[in-house]
């Protein structure tokens, strides 16, 4: 008996090693993929001007919609938040500007612009230091002053969110193996576990700890450690009201992409997707209304940014028209039913382990398979095929179809999938 109790303990011991090591690991990619400082240079209106009148009036000319009054936007910020659906956006957002041969600031050796560090300008591709794009949309922490000096005063600002209980939720459930102080908790049930007592297992600089917390407050590059009624929430929320011209709600998706198309001018076509990156059922965890009130709670800034924002989508469908909305979703559903007839094999969505072209299988998290993806049909309509691939790719694969090297992320992948 104490022979397999001490070399439980040695696997343990064995198991925190490596996992000290891995973090060490990606610390020092982060480090080495640290950028240098933002060189000093002219106003980001005058070097953009001079971008706009060399690149958009082809641009837009080759895209106008003769079916509306208005001419499609294609100077976006779409700022891609965690676990709020914000992959299907972004690759309807791929899709537009590959099509339209838009210009898109991409991350470097990565996924994100280096995530979480705040986004600078010397983390996109190729960067120098004047130039002007039309489409910034990978995850970063949100640096209005910065992306500013990317695009044309005309940009139109996005994101999306998320019901915070359910984000908290998602977002526990993805990454609570990559926060160390959580290797602590006991039992089968970890989330309840941590929401009982969870400064128990949470410390603001611990590492990647804000995950665990007020998630999109961070990404906003706000303070995601603020207490429950501190004015600087809703300062907060003041400041971002200002930057964002339309902000989507996750749980109402179809009306958000209708919103998105009238603001943007786009098609119907633009706006067809498959849903990416979504977690088979099985693996979500459905909370008691005592537990949600407790992840409300410590979650309370997203909360109340989550509460605003939906107020402020819901004028927004009013001004639309109620009916006309109804009309505009029903008409979305049944193009992406067709869509989805044409293009994936079986009709929906299939579990990580048959999947079975590896280009389609998206990013999982550690220790498991928890991630649903999609079978591109044999017998597809040689029409349809490129525009069905792209609907179905994931976004590491899309990155790497636009030209980025994701040596770094490709690493981590490695890392988790044949070591962890």
């Amino acid at each position: 008996m104490s022979g397999s109790k001490g070399f439980n303990c040695a696997a343990a011991v064995r198991g925190l090693i490596l996992w000290v090591l891995i973090a060490n690991i990606m610390l020092v990619l982060y480090c080495l993929t640290a950028t240098s400082p933002v060189i000093i240079r002219p106003t980001q209106e005058e070097m953009c001007r001079l971008s706009i009148e060399q690149t958009s009036p082809n641009v837009l000319t080759e895209i106008s919609n003769s079916e509306q009054k208005c001419s499609p936007k294609v100077n976006i910020m779409f700022m891609k938040t965690h676990k709020t659906a914000s992959s299907t956006i972004l690759n309807i957002l791929f899709r537009f500007g590959e099509k339209h041969q838009l210009k898109f600031a991409l991350p470097d050796r990565r996924n994100d612009f280096c995530y979480p560090q705040p986004f600078l300008c010397s983390q996109v591709k190729d960067y120098r230091p004047g130039e002007c794009f039309n489409i910034v949309c990978n995850h970063m922490r949100f640096n209005y002053e910065e992306v500013t000096k990317l695009l044309p005063s005309d940009a139109v600002y996005v994101t999306i969110l998320r019901d915070p209980v359910d984000l908290f939720e998602s977002a526990f459930h993805y990454y609570h193996r990559t926060v160390p102080f959580t290797w602590r908790i006991r039992g089968e049930n970890k989330l309840t576990e941590f929401l009982n007592n969870p400064k128990a297992f949470y410390s603001p600089e611990a590492f990647n700890s804000f995950y665990l917390k007020n998630l999109l407050f961070f990404d906003f590059g706000l303070d995601n450690n603020l207490e429950v009624n501190d004015p600087r929430v809703m300062e907060g929320i003041r400041y971002l009201s200002k930057r964002f011209q339309l902000v989507l709600i996750a749980e109402y998706f179809e009306e958000s992409l209708i919103l998105l198309k009238d603001l943007l001018c786009w098609s119907m076509e633009d706006i067809l997707y498959f849903k990416l990156n979504a977690r088979r059922t099985s693996s979500v965890s459905r909370l008691d209304p005592e537990m949600r009130a407790k992840a409300l709670q410590w979650n309370w800034a997203d909360w109340k940014l989550y509460e605003h924002f939906n107020v402020t989508f819901w004028e927004r469908v009013e001004a639309y028209g109620r009916q006309r909305m109804e009309q505009e979703v029903n008409e979305l559903r049944r193009r992406n039913a067709e869509m989805s007839a044409n293009c994936i094999e079986g009709g929906n969505a299939v579990e990580a382990q048959k999947i079975k072209d590896t280009h389609f299988q998206p990013w999982q998290p550690i220790g498991e398979k928890s991630i649903m993806g999609y079978n591109l049909r044999k017998d597809i309509d040689p029409k349809s095929s490129t525009i069905c691939e792209k609907m179905l790719t994931p976004e590491i694969q899309y990155l790497s179809e636009l030209g980025v090297n994701l040596w770094v992320t490709r690493l981590w992948g490695w890392l988790k999938d044949y070591i962890l």
